[in-house]
């Protein structure tokens, strides 16, 4: 099962909070109701997360 580390705060941080990335359409509303429910998202959303937080994937998600 994979988990992700806090992934919404990462972006925030990094100057993307949730109005912006809904505004910008960064990320589709789903994708994000999928990162707080913790439900699989696509590698190509995890990515573009990792490019945007300057955060390796392994620093994104745990792998329980």
């Amino acid at each position: 099962m994979i988990v992700y580390k806090d992934i919404l705060a990462k972006l925030s941080e990094a100057g993307y909070n949730t109005t912006i990335i809904r505004k910008d359409k960064i990320l589709s509303e789903s994708t994000l109701t999928k990162i707080r429910n913790n439900e699989p998202i696509r590698l190509d959303s995890l990515e573009l997360i990792s490019k945007l937080t300057s955060e390796p994937i392994e620093n994104l998600v745990e792998f329980k």
